[in-house]
């Protein structure tokens, strides 16, 4: 019934018999033959080809849930067997927001692929709900994210922890009143802010200016909307945005005040027209970690890549 599993794969993920073909290296007519002889051993149609993009049927959703566990066992094979080889083989998916993706994983990347350089690597870019569907179906091993997954379902090693700040356009008045709260760019890289002497802003100052949040569902939009309202008061959001970074760029240019973490005021470029601020409550530290599903089997590549993160991923518990 399984005979021949990878034509039907190729057409669902295509949706498109013609561009299967196409990537099978082999003609139409006889993908589609290849996949109308495992519809006839099933029993019934796996594709519903009324449709445009090509679409499947009920009994086809359960005939791909199953190829995709088939492959994510052959998978699992496949890592155990490159173990005995040293890693001289091997291939590692990883996945992260725009921020992780652009600033943390390449430098730990680039550390991994000097110390086994024949391991394939790739990077899968998008939000947490989507690498969160990913990493349930083995499209990716490891994903980096500071939100909380379901523990039932995904196993975690923490990373680092995080912080998060307060970036105001240079040119805000308000600036001018609480000069004594300011923190630079530098004192951010070194931690020297995290000092229990340096001065959390009263973010309840704020209360009139523009703010730019990100959208309730991201992590970072949960939190600044609770550390506002812990001060007393609900924030004026001129921009709701997707990414972190694409935040500060708009603090940057001037027309709000938002809230990033040290992670990327850390790593990324500084800039002279923000001035940050330390944040106080319980909303303001947060943990990032590595995830992987619970129960597959966790490769040599896995578990080499976490070691050359840092110390912190060394040892891989359950939540």
């Amino acid at each position: 019934m399984f005979q021949g599993m990878e034509y039907v794969y190729a057409v669902y993920k295509e949706k498109s018999f013609s561009k299967a073909a196409q990537k099978l290296f082999i003609s139409q007519p006889s993908l589609s033959a290849a996949v109308k002889r495992v519809e006839q051993k099933v029993g019934y149609p796996i594709f519903d080809r009324s449709t445009k993009p090509l679409s499947l049927t009920e009994c086809g959703e359960k005939y791909i849930s199953a190829v995709e566990k088939i492959m994510a066992v052959e998978n699992g094979f496949v890592d155990f067997i490159n173990d005995w080889g040293e890693l001289k083989t091997g291939s590692l998916v990883l996945g992260g927001s725009s921020l992780f993706s652009s600033w943390i994983l390449p430098q730990i990347m680039g550390a991994f692929s000097r110390k086994y350089p024949l391991v394939k690597i790739a990077l899968v870019e998008e939000n947490t709900s989507r690498l969160e569907e990913l990493l349930q179906s083995g499209g990716v091993d490891l994903v980096m994210d500071n939100c909380i997954l379901d523990s039932s379902v995904f196993d975690r090693c923490e990373y680092q922890e995080e912080h998060l700040l307060l970036a105001v356009p240079g040119n805000f008045k308000i600036n001018e009143k609480l000069q004594e709260y300011g923190i630079s760019a530098e004192d951010i890289r070194k931690g020297i802010f995290l000092n229990p002497e340096v001065p959390g802003v009263p973010l309840e100052y704020f209360e009139k200016e523009p703010f730019i949040l990100l959208k309730p569902d991201n992590d970072t939009g949960k939190r600044a909307m609770n550390l506002c309202q812990d001060h007393g008061f609900t924030p004026n959001v001129v921009f709701e945005l997707d990414q972190q970074q694409t935040a500060y760029n708009v603090t940057c240019s001037g027309l709000g005040i938002s809230f990033v973490s040290d992670t990327l005021v850390s790593l990324g470029t500084d800039n002279p027209n923000v001035i940050y601020y330390k944040l106080e409550g319980k909303d303001n530290t947060r943990k990032l970690f590595f995830y992987w599903k619970k129960g597959r089997y966790f490769s040599r590549v896995m578990e080499e890549f976490l070691k050359t993160a840092g110390a912190g991923c060394q040892q891989t518990d359950s939540i």
